[in-house]
């Protein structure tokens, strides 16, 4: 009797020894996976930021070399005693970058812990209307519209919430929401007036904003030249002060200038983040931004599309101003918007149009505004180091294939890059 093999499956059918056998994994797979994981982060958007701050770090460095008397003194005998030289160097850049972080971020120095954490708390204050203005500008950006003009919403957003803020006697509650809401009301309509002339003109929304910020600064002036803007008895252009009822809530007491405003631009940039990823008008408006004749062919109304685009941009720097004059200044003067309005551009194209990097770049970029001004009257370097670090990491970030060669970085992956900026 012979022994008989059994049949072999049929054709197709895997055989039941190897029915649950898994697929041999590849050797190295995991570090490939981790290779890949690397490149993507050093290559993407994240790593690109970091990488510019770096460098113009670095290149702030060398400057506060080359303009220290300390180290220009040694430089003189450099070949006597070379030690000196870079002795004195290292002192300069890393006592300068010692005080901009003590100023900025938290002062090691100070007796107490409430009086070293002060500085974290400026900063956050100085980045609450820069973040939430920065809001607003992005808002363009991805629509394919450069608001220029949020220092005009800016300002406009801070005399009319300021004017209901002094002039008007509210229940506390809605005093505050109704300063606000003038705010935002009068950065709206203000950035309105750019989009409606683009809609119904074509007129050119860079040049239209950038004239309304001269309307607006001079308009602000002629307020406070008038009886319902200035404190009775003085000549001083300045308005009487924010009522109780309409000023926003410390959060920290008294001994900090920190405000409920920080609250507001948190809440701004959720709205935002829901407003361009999870609504229909975000999707018309990032429709019209990538492509404005496929939108058109779609049925989106491109036209209403740029309005209402230039209202909610004008609203939310509006709403920047208001929370500045009710939050921080607590009166109205022809200098409240500061430089906000046009530093909001910068802290928008740092965080790439995106609500989370806008945030951590409002506090970066006032970061360094409120750490330089520490570092120049700490160390005596000049706080334009700080403008050119400023300048340097918008230089670098808007050109990304120059960092990379500089670290020679390989180019990101096109499939990695496409999701990223979806």
């Amino acid at each position: 009797m012979t022994d008989q093999q059994p049949a072999p499956p049929p054709t197709g059918e895997p055989a039941p020894e190897q029915a649950g056998a898994a697929k041999p994994q590849p050797a190295g797979s995991d570090s490939a996976r981790w290779a890949a994981t690397f490149r993507e982060i050093t290559t993407g958007p994240f790593g690109v930021t970091v990488l510019a701050f770096v460098l113009a770090l670095v290149i702030g460095g060398l400057l506060i070399i080359v303009t220290d008397p300390d180290v220009t003194a040694a430089a003189s005998y450099f070949f006597a005693r070379p030690a000196d030289f870079f002795s004195a160097a290292w002192t300069a850049v890393s006592e300068a970058y010692a005080a901009m972080f003590r100023g900025a971020v938290y002062n090691y120095d100070a007796p107490t812990f409430a009086r070293g954490i002060r500085s974290l708390t400026e900063t956050m204050t100085v980045s609450t209307p820069l973040i939430i203005a920065a809001l607003g500008v992005a808002v363009g950006f991805r629509a394919g519209l450069f608001n220029i003009g949020a220092q005009g919403q800016v300002l406009m957003g801070a005399a009319i919430g300021g004017y209901v803020g002094f002039a008007w006697n509210l229940p506390p509650v809605l005093h505050l929401l109704l300063a606000l809401l003038g705010g935002v009301l009068a950065g709206g309509f203000w950035a309105g007036i750019a989009g409606f002339l683009k809609a119904r003109t074509g007129a050119h929304e860079v040049i239209v904003t950038i004239m309304l910020n001269y309307v607006a600064l001079y308009l602000v002036a002629w307020f406070l030249t008038t009886n319902a803007f200035t404190r009775p008895g003085s000549n001083q252009p300045k308005s009487p002060g924010v009522k109780d009822t309409a000023q926003l809530p410390l959060l920290l007491g008294d001994q900090f200038r920190l405000n409920a405003g920080f609250l507001v631009a948190i809440l701004a940039a959720v709205f935002v983040w829901w407003l361009m990823t999870r609504s229909t008008w975000g999707f018309r408006f990032r429709a019209v931004g990538s492509n404005q004749q496929a939108a058109r062919t779609a049925g989106m109304g491109v036209a209403s599309s740029f309005v209402l685009v230039m209202v909610v941009s004008g609203a939310l720097a509006g709403l920047a101003g208001a929370v500045q004059i009710l939050g921080t200044e607590k009166a109205l003067t022809g200098g409240i918007a500061g430089s906000i309005g046009f530093d909001a551009i910068t802290v928008a194209l740092l965080g790439r149009s995106k609500p989370l990097g806008i945030f951590f770049a409002g506090l970066l970029y006032a970061g360094l505004n409120v750490g330089g001004r520490a570092m120049e009257a700490s160390t005596g370097t000049s706080i334009n180091i700080v403008l050119v670090i400023q300048s340097l990491v918008v230089l670098f970030i808007a050109a990304p294939p120059l960092v990379r060669a500089i670290f020679r970085l390989p180019a990101p992956n096109p499939v990695v890059m496409k999701g990223v900026s979806a």
